[in-house]
């Protein structure tokens, strides 16, 4: 059994990462910390966790009886916490947060997004896992980057469910301001961008085109709606030959041929792909549960790579048909 431990347990990717767990067969829970909660009953927290657990959340962190740790942190806590904190050398990390996502020198964390790097994940001793816009996003524009067809500016619009601004309540997520409504934020700007844009230049070789990119906060609660638009002559079938050939292997990425739909991934670590060609533009859509493929279904995607499991062990879930 891997031995895991999870900080920042109390927010929805921690509830996320505990549930799938719970269901893994390699999985044991030592335990899930939150300083604010400690003492109290997960299920308390994470009320879809009644009758499945009764696993309480503590502010101890022995990390000398672990495996595995998941920082689930808000983004600029990881870095900090790990220069505060002695961690042993035997124990794997997979954080959440952006702290680790560019490749550094002062840094050995894998970039965590199996679909390029599977193989230097199964050797990493830490990884980053990629955020939710950022998957939804390179799983569209990869396979045209291995081709060398990001020429062009590149014009992306993608809309994202209420967990994706987490759990603590703010202006724009409380029901009666998102009920109903649509709105854009950090147009050009999201933060994201810096790891978009660095794993296209590692496939694509170098990267000069634009990712002009428009996020949108939806009405609903989870998933993520992504369409992107290049701008490269190709016909087609070689088009969509192209794109089923690179996800060929992966575990969890798949194409269709057919127009897709959110409530197609809601539930699952699934990421679905699909091409239409018009006059010389690629209108590729891609979509994922932003909470699972998007967070915390890759995470342990990375993890059963990294302890050489199969990619799939404890995440063959179903979508929320209706």
């Amino acid at each position: 059994m891997i031995r895991i431990g999870i900080l920042g347990a109390a927010g929805y990717t921690g509830g996320e990462l505990i549930r799938v767990l719970l269901q893994h067969p390699h999985a044991e829970i030592v335990f899930a910390n939150s300083e604010s909660n400690a003492g109290n009953l997960v299920s308390d927290v994470h009320s879809g966790l009644i009758g499945e657990t009764d696993l309480r959340f503590t502010d101890t962190m022995p990390f000398d009886s672990l495996d595995c740790v998941f920082f689930c942190f808000g983004h600029g806590k990881s870095a900090a916490f790990v220069a505060e904190h002695d961690i042993p050398d035997h124990v794997r990390i997979i954080d959440l947060a952006q702290d680790f996502r560019i490749a550094s020198p002062e840094h050995d964390y894998v970039y965590g997004l199996p679909e390029i790097h599977r193989e230097q994940i199964r050797q990493a001793r830490h990884v980053a896992n990629p955020g939710c816009f950022a998957t939804a996003i390179q799983l569209a524009l990869l396979p045209a980057a291995k081709q060398g067809w990001l020429t062009q500016d590149v014009a992306v619009n993608a809309i994202t469910g209420s967990t994706g601004a987490g759990q603590k309540p703010s202006g724009t997520t409380h029901f009666s301001w998102r009920n109903g409504n649509i709105s854009i934020y950090k147009a050009f700007a999201h933060q994201h961008l810096a790891e978009i844009r660095q794993s296209l230049a590692e496939v694509q070789g170098r990267l000069d085109a634009d990712i002009d990119f428009i996020p949108y906060r939806g009405d609903f609660t989870r998933g993520i709606f992504c369409t992107s638009v290049i701008k490269h002559e190709v016909s087609a079938e070689k088009a969509i030959a192209t794109y089923k050939a690179f996800y060929d292997n992966a575990a969890f990425t798949h194409y269709s041929d057919h127009a897709l739909d959110l409530k197609q991934v809601v539930g699952t670590n699934k990421a679905l792909v699909h091409l239409d060609c018009f006059d010389g533009k690629l209108l590729v859509t891609s979509v994922i549960d932003n909470l699972l493929k998007g967070a915390v279904g890759q995470a342990v995607q990375n993890m059963n790579l990294m302890f050489g499991l199969d990619e799939t062990s404890g995440l063959k879930l179903k979508a929320i048909a209706f």
